[in-house]
C-alpha cells in the first residue's frame, strides 16, 4: 500500500494539506506585496495617475483571510502610504488627494467591520461543527479494542476537512448468539442523516440482543426504517434506502471459543473481504444480490444468511463505498481487494491506518464521498493481543496500481 503507517507524517490530513501551503502563502504575502506595488505605480508615473484603488484593495483582501489586529494594520499601512505619496508628490492639499485619502479610509475601516463579520460568521460554524460532530459521535461510538475476544478497529473519514457529519455507520455488539456487527451507509448528508443513523443504529442495537437469527435482525432494522420514514414523510433521508451488510460471529460450546465461521447478510452493500493470516485474500460477494434497507415496497423476499469460514488469524474488513468508489486525477477507482492481496498486518489498527493513508495516496487528498471502515480479527489460539508478523514489504515498481512509488501495504 502506498506508504506504511505514519509515512506521511501523520495518521489524519498529512497527504491533504500539504497542496495548500503555497497558497496559503501567497496569501498571506499578497496585501503588502499590493501596497509596496502601489507605492512603486505611483513614483514610476505621473502624478495624474493614482494607485488609491490598489491601497484600497490591500485592506479588503485581508478581511477574510486574516486577523482584526492584522487587518486594521494593513488599512493604516494602506492609508500612511496613500498619504505618504500625496506629500511625496506635492498634491496633499488637492482636492482629488482628499477625496483618494477618504477613499482608501473608507475602504479601511469596512475592510475591518467585514473581518469582525467573517470571524463571528466563523465561529458560529465551528459552533454548529462541535455540535454536529458531538452528535454523530454519540449515535455512532467508537467500538472497543476486544469485542467479545475479537480484536476491533474501526475508522470514520470524512470527504472534506472539517466536515465530520454523514451517513455512514457501523456498530458491534456482543451478543448471547455471538458478536454480531452491522456496517451501512445511509443515503443523504447532514443532520437528516444522523437522524436516520441513529434510527439503524438503535434498531440494531434492540435487535441484536433478541432476534435468535441475522435475518430477523434485518428484518428488524427493515421495519424500523419503514416505520420511521411513515412517521416523518417528507424527510429525504427517510424517502431513500440503506445499503448494510450484517455478520455475526458465533460462538462454539467453549463459551469464549468461535465456531470457525462468520454469517453475512448484505443489503446492496459493497462486499466485506476476508483477509487471511497467510496473506491470502477472498471478496465476499453474495450468492444473491438483495435491495437495500428501506426499498421493501418495491420487492420482498426472505433474507439468507450465508456462511463463510472464519478461520483463527484471519481479519474481516467491512468499509463503504467512500473507499471502493475513490478516484484518483485519471479516474480510476480504488480497489481494496487488490491494494490487500498478499499483505500481511499487525493488527486491525495497523490495517486500518495503512489502508486511510493509501486511499490518500491514491486520489491526492481529494475525496469525494466520506468512508467507513471496520476490521475485525479473530485471534489464534494461544495468540497475544498484538500478533507480531511480517512487516509491510513494498513490492512493485512505479507503474503498480495506486501510482506514487508503487508501495503497498
Amino acid at each position: 500500500m502506498g506508504h506504511p503507517p505514519g509515512a506521511n507524517g501523520g495518521r489524519r490530513g498529512g497527504a491533504s494539506r500539504r497542496p495548500y501551503g503555497g497558497a496559503r502563502r501567497f496569501l498571506r504575502a499578497l496585501p503588502p506585496l499590493i501596497i509596496v506595488g502601489g507605492v512603486f505605480f505611483d513614483v514610476l508615473t505621473p502624478p495624474r495617475y493614482s494607485a488609491a484603488p490598489m491601497f484600497s484593495a490591500a485592506p479588503l483582501i485581508a478581511a477574510p483571510f486574516f486577523s482584526t489586529l492584522t487587518t486594521l494594520l494593513t488599512g493604516i499601512a494602506a492609508v500612511l502610504a496613500s498619504v505618504g505619496l500625496h506629500f511625496y508628490n506635492g498634491t496633499a492639499t488637492e482636492i482629488p488627494s482628499l477625496t483618494e485619502f477618504l477613499t482608501v479610509l473608507t475602504v479601511a475601516v469596512l475592510a475591518v467591520l467585514i473581518n469582525r463579520v467573517v470571524l463571528r460568521s466563523g465561529e458560529r460554524l465551528a459552533s454548529a461543527r462541535v455540535i454536529a460532530e458531538t452528535a454523530q459521535k454519540a449515535v455512532l461510538p467508537t467500538p472497543a479494542e476486544r469485542i467479545g475476544g475479537l480484536q476491533c478497529a474501526a475508522r470514520y473519514e470524512a470527504a472534506q476537512a472539517d466536515a465530520f457529519i454523514g451517513g455512514d455507520l457501523f456498530a458491534v455488539q456482543d451478543t448471547p448468539y455471538g458478536v454480531r456487527l452491522v456496517v451501512g451507509d445511509v443515503r443523504g448528508k447532514g443532520m437528516d442523516a444522523v437522524e436516520a443513523v441513529a434510527v439503524v443504529i438503535g434498531a440494531f442495537r434492540e435487535a441484536a440482543e433478541q432476534e435468535r437469527t441475522l435475518e430477523g435482525v434485518a428484518q428488524r432494522l427493515e421495519r424500523a426504517l419503514a416505520r420511521e420514514g411513515t412517521r416523518r414523510h417528507g424527510l429525504d433521508a427517510f424517502e431513500g434506502f440503506t445499503t448494510a451488510v450484517l455478520a455475526e460471529i458465533p460462538r462454539g460450546g467453549g463459551g469464549g471459543t468461535f465456531d470457525g465461521f462468520v454469517r453475512v447478510v448484505n443489503r446492496g452493500h459493497p462486499p466485506p473481504l476476508m483477509l487471511y493470516a497467510d496473506g491470502r485474500l477472498d471478496t465476499m460477494e453474495p450468492g444473491e444480490p438483495a435491495l437495500p434497507l428501506g426499498m421493501g415496497d418495491l420487492a420482498a423476499w426472505p433474507d439468507r444468511a450465508e456462511a463463510r469460514p472464519y478461520p483463527p488469524g484471519a481479519t474481516l474488513l467491512f468499509y463503504t463505498d467512500g473507499l471502493s468508489e475513490a478516484r484518483n486525477a485519471e479516474g480510476v477507482f480504488y480497489d481494496p481487494g487488490e491494494r490487500l492481496a498478499g499483505r500481511i498486518f499487525p493488527g486491525p489498527e495497523e490495517l486500518l491506518d495503512a489502508l486511510v493513508d493509501d486511499v490518500r495516496l491514491h486520489t491526492g487528498g481529494g475525496s469525494t464521498d466520506d468512508m467507513a471502515l471496520l476490521a475485525v480479527s479473530r485471534p489464534a489460539t494461544g495468540q497475544p493481543e498484538r500478533r507480531r508478523t511480517m512487516p509491510v514489504v513494498p513490492q512493485g515498481g512505479p507503474g503498480s496500481p495506486g501510482g506514487g512509488s508503487g508501495h503497498r501495504p
